[in-house]
């Protein structure tokens, strides 16, 4: 078993984490502050070629392994958790299916200037009344002759508010559940389609996030991105597994970062005549963190192996997902407890660590929905 990256993805960290040094950490006090999204970075993050990391060098993307994008995803997150929501929103489900599904003249019209940058995507599924429970869905889809008509509203659509296209889920058949549930692609610019209310977030700020309304928006046929109708959510389990594993490997690089930004302090902060560092109550938490960061981190590049080489992994996604994500969550607490009363304060970092995190509960599966799905699997062996 072969546990380590190649010369080339280890060059390839290197490149991205410089670009994450210069171009997003001396912002990400600012995005968080004003809750703005960040265009000038994204256009200057665009021209790197980054948007297209997963997608055919035909459509102006780099066609990289699962491993390598994987490595891109935690070193974007070291720099701003809004940001990099926003980005993998482009870069993944906002474009998945029509990269997959579209097509030539609906990639060219859409993906290709999304891959550039200069189209902007979003994912809708949440509604008010679905987010875990997705055959709850009440957008619907229906049939007028070659078209099909949206109705429909959605939240929590990341991206929502300068989004220039969305792939949005609706029911086909409402009474079929699950099974009727399909995608479309939906650009803003048709006649019933606006932006709603936009949401003011605890954390993973710069991520614009609104609820998007579809009114009688009629779209072509060919904005069905499928093979089949009823076939939707049977496609997205390659997807949302490869959602798990990022949003795991942001988990860490967030842990990393705030637990590394508490070492210094540790070492600064001088208490009773010595460094905090040196009382063993203090160092156990970061002997803790580094047990359980290291465990989730090589569990989380398992799965991306596993994804790469085409294996059935969802059981190991999603457990991948959970661990990593609730050490981050006891990470980013106990940096505010090394820090004191400085992280109760906008001055240190720690309290936007504390703030992001949490966004990573929901992301690719909410706990309790993967606890439960978990332990009846394992129940069934």
């Amino acid at each position: 078993m072969e546990f380590s990256f190649t010369e080339e993805q280890e060059f390839f960290r290197s490149q991205v984490r410089d670009a994450v040094d210069r171009m997003i950490i001396p912002q990400a006090e600012h995005i968080d502050e004003t809750e703005e999204f960040p265009q000038q970075l994204w256009d200057e993050f665009a021209a790197l070629g980054f948007f297209g990391l997963r997608y055919p060098a035909e459509y102006g993307g780099l066609d990289v392994d699962t491993i390598t994008a994987m490595i891109f995803f935690e070193e974007l997150a070291r720099g701003s958790n809004g940001f990099s929501m926003a980005a993998t929103v482009q870069m993944l489900m906002g474009t998945y299916f029509v990269n997959r599904f579209g097509s030539e003249e609906i990639k060219q019209r859409v993906l290709v200037p999304a891959i550039a940058g200069q189209k902007i995507a979003a994912v809708c599924f949440t509604e008010d009344q679905s987010g875990s429970d997705l055959g709850g869905t009440r957008t619907t889809a229906s049939r007028d002759g070659d078209d099909w008509i949206i109705n429909g509203v959605k939240q929590w659509v990341t991206n929502g508010p300068v989004c220039d296209f969305a792939t949005v889920l609706a029911t086909t058949d409402a009474e079929k559940g699950m099974k009727g549930l399909d995608f479309f692609l939906v650009e803003m610019d048709r006649e019933g389609a606006s932006k709603g209310k936009e949401m003011t977030k605890l954390g993973s700020r710069g991520s614009a996030t609104s609820e998007l309304i579809f009114d009688h928006v009629r779209i072509p046929g060919d904005c069905f991105l499928g093979d089949e109708v009823g076939r939707g959510m049977m496609h997205t389990t390659d997807i949302l597994n490869e959602v798990r594993v990022m949003t795991g490997l942001n988990a860490c690089a967030i842990a990393k970062q705030a637990m590394d930004d508490a070492k210094e302090y540790a070492q600064k902060r001088i208490a009773f005549g010595r460094p905090i560092s040196k009382f063993q109550l203090i160092a156990a938490k970061f002997g803790k963190f580094y047990a359980q960061y290291e465990v989730a981190r090589t569990m989380l590049y398992r799965v991306a192996w596993m994804l790469q080489e085409g294996q059935t992994c969802q059981k190991e996604a999603m457990a991948a997902k959970y661990f990593a994500t609730e050490m981050c969550l006891e990470a980013v607490d106990e940096v505010t407890r090394i820090f004191g009363g400085g992280a109760f304060a906008r001055e240190y970092p720690a309290q936007r660590y504390f703030r992001d995190a949490r966004f990573l509960l929901y992301g690719g599966g909410t706990h309790e929905v993967l606890l439960s799905y978990l332990g009846k699997q394992y129940l069934r062996g």
